[in-house]
């Protein structure tokens, strides 16, 4: 074999071998910030249930609180307000007013109060990427569709314990950042989502279903 066959050998390897290696790549790339959230999502989905800490940050001040989740379902109290949700209905009581909101809410509604909710959110309408911060992992989320209220997520997961400890999000133009600690497991019951009118004889309901 001549030297400008070898040459041309070499090279058509060589171009077969990095096209291969591109191929074998890119799929794992692109899965690689889903795996991440598939294994978040695994710590945060406990059949019995979960229980967190959070502080919540944004235009309107701070608060903090903690909050119990099942499935999509979920129960956050605050020093000021109660939030319950079944899945579908969300009871909102705030103690000031003695009042009760009712309202079947929106995932942008959700993702606003509920830190967890982007468990429900990534897998339709986001494009990922996955960064590191030491030992954290940091996805980032972008709205894929214009409908989507809320247009950018950023998920702090931490690497050992694949627990989510902060999700920042964008929706409009205003920022909101939940930082989540002591997640733990909780067992829960579905009554333990619903908004109990006896506890809470005095309360105003007001149903904006």
């Amino acid at each position: 074999m001549g030297i400008s066959n070898i040459i041309r050998v070499r090279a058509m390897m060589t171009g077969a071998l990095l096209l291969f290696n591109l191929w074998l790549l890119s799929p794992l790339q692109a899965q690689t910030a889903k795996s991440v959230l598939d294994k978040a999502t695994a710590t945060v989905t406990m059949k019995d249930g979960v229980k967190a800490d959070f502080k919540m940050t944004g235009s309107m001040g701070s608060t903090s609180g903690t909050i119990i989740i099942k499935g999509k379902k979920f129960h956050a109290t605050t020093p000021h307000a109660g939030i319950w949700f079944d899945g579908k209905t969300q009871w909102t009581y705030m103690k000031d007013n003695d009042e009760v909101n009712i309202v079947n809410p929106t995932e942008a509604q959700l993702q606003a109060i509920n830190p967890y909710n982007f468990l429900h959110l990534y897998k339709k309408g986001y494009d990922a990427t996955l960064n590191s911060n030491g030992n954290n992992h940091v996805v980032h989320l972008t709205a894929s569709k214009a409908s989507n209220k809320i247009k950018e997520l950023f998920i702090t997961i931490d690497k050992k314990t694949n627990h989510p400890t902060q999700v920042k999000l964008l929706q409009g133009k205003k920022w909101t950042v939940f930082d989540i600690t002591n997640l733990k497991k909780q067992s829960a019951s579905d009554a333990d989502f619903r908004f109990n009118a006896k506890d809470f004889p005095h309360a105003e309901i007001i149903d904006l279903r």
